[in-house]
């Protein structure tokens, strides 16, 4: 099959410096709003990336991505946020890119073009078999997510990758390919804009979905949430007193806090 930089393609539109701002706006939102047609027509290759991580992750492995500037950003934001968001630890998810932390603010040159150093991150973290890696690189090509991915299967290690470049290299390099193809970008090849967009919805599936695998939500909350901030202890407290039917603010709150999640209230309470 060919390959074609569909991402690198120019834009549709023409002379972007001479419109105004509300036409400006107008075009970036009607190519956003073609992001969720595509991403749906990629749900079939998504729920068999979530099914094989989900499988790995009830044997007790982990879910890494691995990618390089907004593409790797997108993944540490996936990840940083199932801790709080599920109550799952720290390094169940990890996010890795290229360039290491300092990459997460501030471009690292040329830290994408090494097709070794993105195995060499893993190991770090010991990567094995049990655990499920994802490479995320929108136009499919970038050699640190490409020589992750080639050296995981090697080694045995369930690989997924999204990318929004049909039968692209790191398409080639996955058990599980995602690709959801989006067109040109508004600004010719910046990837952040309608790319990026694509790769922060099919997160959101995977790791929403994954925890609900894992028991971490029920019915349609978050019982496992840390409660970090005030308003997240005030929602929870709320949460508490609809499912337990306790009717002061105050009690529930406390219990809340005692027993550190909604989850865990409702335990107790539930063999008193």
């Amino acid at each position: 099959m060919s390959f074609e930089r569909i991402t690198e393609q120019s834009s549709s539109y023409h002379h972007l410096e001479k419109m105004p701002v509300s036409e400006l706006l107008m075009h970036i939102n009607n190519e956003d709003s073609t992001v969720a047609g595509a991403v749906k027509k990629a749900i079939p290759q998504i729920e068999k990336l979530i099914e094989a991580i989900s499988d790995k992750m009830l044997m007790g492995g982990r879910l890494f991505y691995i990618g390089a500037g907004t593409s790797g950003r997108l993944g540490i934001v996936d990840a940083s946020e199932c801790p709080p968001t599920f109550g799952v630890p720290y390094g169940l998810v990890i996010g890795l890119i290229a360039g290491g932390e300092k990459a997460i603010t501030t471009a690292v040159e040329f830290a994408e073009d090494s097709k070794e150093q993105g195995w060499k991150d893993l190991l770090e973290y010991e990567v094995s078999e049990r655990d499920v890696v994802v490479g995320i690189a929108a136009s499919g090509t970038t050699p640190y997510v490409i020589g992750a991915l080639e050296t995981c299967r090697q080694k045995g290690i369930v690989t997924g990758s999204i990318s929004c470049n049909p039968n692209s290299p790191v398409s080639a390099a996955a058990d599980f390919p995602i690709e959801v193809v989006v067109g040109p970008e508004f600004v010719t090849g910046s990837t952040r804009m309608k790319s990026g967009t694509a790769q922060k919805l099919v997160l959101n599936m995977i790791s929403t979905a994954v925890m609900i695998q894992l028991g971490r939500v029920e019915d349609n909350k978050m019982v496992n949430m840390q409660l970090s901030n005030d308003k997240l202890v005030d929602r929870g407290t709320k949460m508490l007193m609809e499912k337990s039917g306790l009717a002061h603010y105050q009690e529930a709150r406390e219990l809340l806090l005692s027993k550190g999640s909604v989850k865990k209230a409702l335990q107790f309470l539930e063999g008193k």
